[in-house]
């Protein structure tokens, strides 16, 4: 390339370095420890190079790099790159939805309660994120008895001391009315700081000095103070219930966990202050670098922090994986904090157990977020369109069937077929095949058996019926054909074998109107039929997309047909010779016992203590499982 630096002209120090293109605008920032290293490896073999940095790389016209002291600094310079010249190139985290905060304006002379969303604003404190403003609103509700301070807007406020006359919360006593007068500025602000104490968990102290005040007013006669003073309480023991308690009382950590797939990823983070579960907040992220799990964890605690007021960021940091500077990232986050930032990876105990709640979360918000974005019809005509443009198609594939097999080491072999018609699913079309003539020959083998088989009976009942296309409902019984509809596009998983395979199977069956294709995993690649190289779709394109959640739905019905076959087959084949063993009683065996295997390592005595089994019957079952263990 011809702007390829000179050799030996880049220093070996750490530092960091940036890509531009014609215009001069940075489409890429990274680090590295050594510069020469990590720049020489984007030029030494550009065939070897992901397509996406291939893509960078041609799209690039000049690179530059600075040299740093420190891995920390390297850390920050990027980041301060990042935030400056938004690359293209370079992971950018969203919000999956915009959160609310709950937030108290300290800046004001007042300081006012309220729910904000979007760029946080100086001088004013955040607690949360909420998954929703009721949320928010029930529990100022219950902490406005407790700590009245103002949450009307600058007008009203303002309008209220202009006619001396409090608003409506002022005269219920959830507002302490400053705007009349009633408080002073500075015993306001003392509410507001009470308030902001409460909600950062310094919430024993408040709960301690209520009960004592109680007990005093119980025994000075003061009976309807005491009852004030007792549902004060109450309202603020039920807001403390409306955050779940997970761990102890002095935990402050953010735990967060990523799911990921080959074009996007998700992430989620519960904030835990006090023990409790404060709030949480996903982001979805297109991966748009090639980007290991650690890549994208530091990524995301750098973009996630990087702007962060010190309270905003705990003692502990738990991720799923360590980034690859895990040191340096914790260094900096203490810099920001203004004292020690563990991140690691928790192993047990209750720390693991909510890391698995969070990656649960992250799954979900993921399969979310394509659901969305699947269902929009605008997205799914240009994804399809895109599909027709890149494959060379007559017309857009409004009927795609695909096509994947699933084994464990050569034993019980099956595939799967999944419909999507008009880029959505049609699980009514879903079938799944038991690989037979060519179980055991690879999944090539596979790949054309099942092809052959699904279009030979399309072919039979097309001249059955003596039409191009037969009606797609059977006359005799009134339901719909099983293969009625042949599809626009056939996609395989898989690469130029397999693709070879469908299209050998098709060529035979003398079908010449049904598209072929394959996607293989490692760079998403597309194959054709005979063709040496494949079809690279940009990374974000929406016909890839669609490709990959076909391909990725093929393999999970696989995979699910797989198993239960393979289960069922273990079961069979050991307990179902068993003279007086019906299904009842071997569903009550493996319910006990849970496995053939914990079945198998069990005495007589043991099997005669489930119901229904008797003695003959748990010697028959010992002596054919020692004879399959043999």
């Amino acid at each position: 390339m011809s702007f390829r630096p000179e050799q030996g002209s880049i220093p070996e120090s750490p530092g960091v370095y940036r890509f531009s293109d014609a215009q001069g605008r940075v489409i890429y920032v990274g680090k590295a420890k050594s510069l020469r290293q990590r720049l020489n490896s984007y030029f030494a073999d550009f065939a070897s190079l992901h397509p996406r940095t291939q893509t960078m790389l041609t799209t690039a016209t000049a690179v530059d790099w600075t040299v740093v002291g420190t891995e920390v600094e390297a850390l920050q310079l990027e980041y301060s790159w990042i935030k400056e010249f938004d690359p293209r190139f370079n992971v950018k985290y969203r919000d999956d939805k915009s959160y609310p905060f709950l937030a108290v304006t300290m800046g004001d002379a007042f300081p006012r309660v309220q729910v904000l969303r979007g760029a946080k604003r100086k001088g004013t404190r955040y607690f949360g994120p909420y998954s929703h403003a009721w949320a928010i609103r029930e529990t100022v509700d219950l902490l406005l008895r407790v700590f009245p301070v103002r949450t009307c807007s600058a007008g009203v406020f303002k309008r209220a001391g202009q006619i001396g006359r409090p608003c409506l919360l002022g005269y219920i006593d959830k507002c302490s009315a400053p705007c009349v007068g009633k408080v002073t500025e500075e015993e306001h602000r003392q509410l507001a700081e009470d308030f902001c104490d409460f909600m950062a968990g310094n919430t024993t102290r408040f709960i301690k000095r209520l009960e004592r005040a109680m007990r005093d007013a119980a025994g000075t006669e003061e009976y309807e103070r005491a009852a004030r003073l007792r549902d004060d309480i109450q309202a603020l023991q039920r807001a403390l219930e409306k955050q779940a308690v997970v761990l102890g009382d002095s935990t402050d950590c953010d735990v967060v966990a990523l799911v990921e797939d080959p074009l996007e990823a998700a992430v989620q983070v519960f904030y835990v202050r006090g023990g409790r579960i404060r709030g949480q907040r996903g982001w979805v992220v297109d991966k748009v670098e090639e980007s290991t799990p650690g890549d994208l964890v530091e990524h995301f605690l750098l973009q996630m922090y990087g702007e962060a007021t010190p309270e905003a960021v705990p003692r502990e940091v738990l991720v799923p994986v360590l980034p690859p500077e895990a040191a340096a990232v914790a260094e900096l986050l203490s810099e920001q904090r203004g004292a020690r930032v563990e991140v690691r990876v928790p192993q047990r105990g209750d720390k693991k157990t909510l890391m698995g709640t969070v990656e649960r979360n992250a799954k979900e918000s993921l399969a979310q977020h394509k659901l969305r974005r699947a269902s929009d019809l605008t997205t799914r005509s240009r994804a399809l369109q895109e599909i027709a443009d890149a494959l060379d198609l007559d017309q857009a594939p409004l009927r795609i069937e695909c096509y994947d097999v699933s084994h464990l080491q050569g034993d019980d072999v099956v595939a799967s077929m999944v419909v999507f018609e008009d880029g959505l699913v049609r699980k009514s079309e879903y079938r799944r095949f038991a690989i037979r003539g060519t179980a055991g020959q690879g999944d090539v083998a596979s790949i054309y058996e099942v092809i052959y088989r699904r279009f030979k009976r399309h072919v039979e009942e097309r001249a059955a019926s003596g039409e191009l296309d037969p009606e797609p409902i059977d006359p005799e019984t009134g339901k719909p054909r099983r293969f009625a509809y042949p599809p626009n596009l056939v996609v395989v998983d898989g690469g130029p074998a397999q693709v070879a395979a469908a299209q050998r199977a098709l060529d035979e069956l003398g079908v010449d109107d049904v598209s072929v294709s394959g996607l293989a995993k490692r760079l998403e690649e597309v194959w054709l039929p005979g063709d040496d190289q494949p079809v690279i779709l940009p990374r974000s394109s929406e016909g890839l997309y669609l490709l990959q959640r076909v391909r990725d739905e093929a393999h999970r019905f696989a995979i699910t047909y797989h198993r239960s076959k393979r289960a069922k087959s273990v079961t069979e084949s050991v307990l179902d010779d068993i003279r007086g063993l019906g299904s009842t009683r071997k569903q009550a065996l493996l319910k006990r016992f849970g496995s053939v295997k914990r079945l198998q390592g069990a005495t007589v005595d043991e099997i005669c203590e489930v119901p229904g089994i008797g003695l003959s019957t748990a010697e028959a079952i010992v002596a054919a499982l020692k004879g399959e263990a043999t």
